[in-house]
């Protein structure tokens, strides 16, 4: 009897490289879907295959053999500066994987949706796992997109033509942030000094992508079929967050603060420089307004059914200074 087979889309992104190594590291033979090779794979054992989730035959070839697939690539892009490739990325590319997989035989699909296919509650209330999803009640490209494509791999299984599970993780920090996140943009610019100010408003729900990734591993195990899990950790202020940030680099924290007011006033200039300077976008409209909505979810399905418990944002945030001033002193 052949080796079961586990398939990662998306290894290069954050929560996909810390996935590739949960696996890896519980005697899972792994295999990932690449676009292209990356150092950042150098040690790890691992079977790369090359192809897109846009493209169904690349996934036919990829998926032979395969026993689960977690699905996690996709464009995280709060611009929305390209709609018709998000839309095609990530609804498309959902769509071919749950094809790929209904013709492979695939045992288990695992898709990684994310807390924004939520349609945040007013006044704080706790957000708990729901049973379907609607596109027209979101604000932006990406969270439109992730509901939808949500939507449909329910329907897939309440039709009985696939078993998948579906995992909400919130806003991912930690180490392996190879293609620098949102907040991996904010981390650098604390450890070279570059970050002077802070926000006197607004709130998020981090977590460690080492407890996403633990997470993904235990919904493919023993997650319900048709069940969503959300994977979140601690909701903190971004003042609390910017805090922990600095005492994470051994700094200050900044003391001065940047009202809801004039982020909302500068976010829009702010988008053209980070398009003009090929730089990960931090601040703009759309983060901005992520930032003033609810993101009071619980996690407690989570910690019943898949033994979730997900570390403090100090550990989390510790750890990701450590990591990137390791790798970018690497790089030099």
């Amino acid at each position: 009897m052949s080796e079961k087979i586990s398939l990662v889309t998306g290894a290069t992104g954050h929560i996909g490289y810390a996935l590739l190594k949960e696996l890896v590291d519980s005697g899972e033979k792994v295999r990932i879907l690449i676009r292209k090779d990356s150092k950042q794979f150098d040690g790890i054992d691992c079977e790369k295959v090359y192809g897109d989730v846009t493209d169904l035959d690349a996934l036919l070839k990829a998926f032979e053999g395969v026993d689960v697939v977690y699905h996690l690539a996709g464009i995280i892009d709060i611009n929305a500066d390209q709609e018709d490739m998000i839309w095609n990325v990530n609804v498309g590319g959902t769509k071919n994987v749950v094809k790929a997989c209904q013709e492979k035989g695939v045992r288990r699909l695992v898709y990684a949706s994310s807390v924004d296919a939520f349609k945040p509650l007013p006044d704080n209330q706790v957000m708990r796992e729901v049973s379907s999803f609607n596109p027209d009640e979101l604000d932006g490209t990406y969270a439109k997109t992730k509901a939808t494509a949500t939507q449909f791999v329910l329907d897939e299984v309440a039709a009985g033509k696939i078993d998948a599970v579906v995992t909400h993780p919130g806003a991912c920090i930690g180490p392996y942030d190879f293609k620098v996140s949102n907040v991996g943009e904010m981390v650098r610019m604390f450890v070279n000094g570059m970050f002077p100010v802070t926000l006197s408003f607004g709130a998020y729900n981090f977590v460690d992508i080492r407890d996403v990734a633990h997470g993904m591993y235990m919904a493919a195990k023993q997650g319900g079929k048709g069940e969503c899990y959300i994977l979140c950790g601690e909701q903190i202020s971004v003042d609390g967050f910017i805090k922990a940030t600095a005492k994470a680099c051994g700094k200050k924290a900044p003391k001065i603060p940047l009202s809801y007011g004039v982020a909302k006033a500068v976010a829009p200039a702010a988008e053209v420089f980070y398009k003009v300077a090929k730089k990960t976008p931090l601040f703009t409209r759309y983060s901005i307004r992520k930032l003033v909505s609810n993101c009071n979810f619980s996690i407690e399905k989570a910690r019943k059914e898949l033994d979730y418990n997900p570390m403090s944002v100090e550990q989390s945030v510790t750890d990701m200074v450590k990591w990137i001033r390791e790798y970018e002193g690497k790089k030099k």
